[in-house]
């Protein structure tokens, strides 16, 4: 597998960092890019984001990870939405220009925050991808199952995949079936036993965070697969 620090320019904000990756011999690439965007909290080194690239790096996509421009710029709180939005698409636009492992196709994945906005702006056309990989949904605010996410999603054609740990505060499993039930296109769900919002487990448990992980990664994979084809 190849790491390559990279920069995104965006338009009228500025450049934000980035990581390319992807397997050794470029040759190798089936053409489909995966990009990963972090979630509200963290930045693209997260343990997560940076296990999700690489495994899918060597088993042969380009992977791009990136950081948003207030995480860039050492700040806690979310850029605005727009700005959300305008960093997703000048990302979508770096992996498809990129000469190092060419791809013509992308699939969009993102931790909480950063999936979310790509579902957004997939179920109003402000992007084109070929599926769209959740590593844990944001559904709803913390004890706020009665105000849930979802509306938008029902405007989506395209495969979706969600991750989804059983601990996690921000998705209760019921609704999220529910949810899953009423949505028109192919859509998958992967349970995390005893996973939080970030896929972490009980230090009683006996998997590790390399198990968890490895355990998401070989579901992308398998579900990938027939999609990329």
């Amino acid at each position: 597998m190849v790491k390559e620090p990279t920069s995104i320019e965006i338009i009228g904000i500025g450049n934000v960092s980035a990581v390319l990756s992807g397997p050794d011999q470029p040759g190798d690439s089936n053409k489909t890019g995966v990009i990963l965007a972090h979630g509200a909290a963290n930045d693209m080194n997260n343990s997560l984001i940076v296990a999700a690239a690489d495994g899918l790096a060597s088993a042969g996509y380009a992977t791009l990870r990136f950081n948003f421009p207030y995480k860039e710029k050492g700040k806690k709180s979310p850029d605005t939405e727009s700005t959300l939005i305008l960093t997703w698409q000048s990302a979508v636009s770096h992996i498809l220009k990129n000469k190092r492992f060419p791809v013509d196709r992308v699939v969009a994945a993102g931790k909480s925050m950063g999936g979310r906005i790509a579902s957004q702006m997939v179920a109003a056309d402000q992007m084109a991808v070929q599926a769209l990989i959740y590593l844990g949904y944001p559904l709803h605010a913390p004890g706020r199952t009665d105000k849930l996410r979802d509306s938008h999603l029902y405007q989506i054609k395209k495969p979706m995949l969600f991750f989804a740990g059983t601990r996690d505060p921000l998705c209760n499993m019921e609704k999220l079936r529910e949810v899953l039930h009423r949505l028109p296109g192919q859509c998958d769900l992967e349970i995390v036993e005893g996973g939080d919002h970030s896929f972490n487990v009980p230090k009683s448990s006996s998997r590790s965070a390399e198990t968890v992980h490895r355990q998401i990664v070989e579901k992308c994979l398998q579900w990938l697969d027939p999609i990329v084809k």
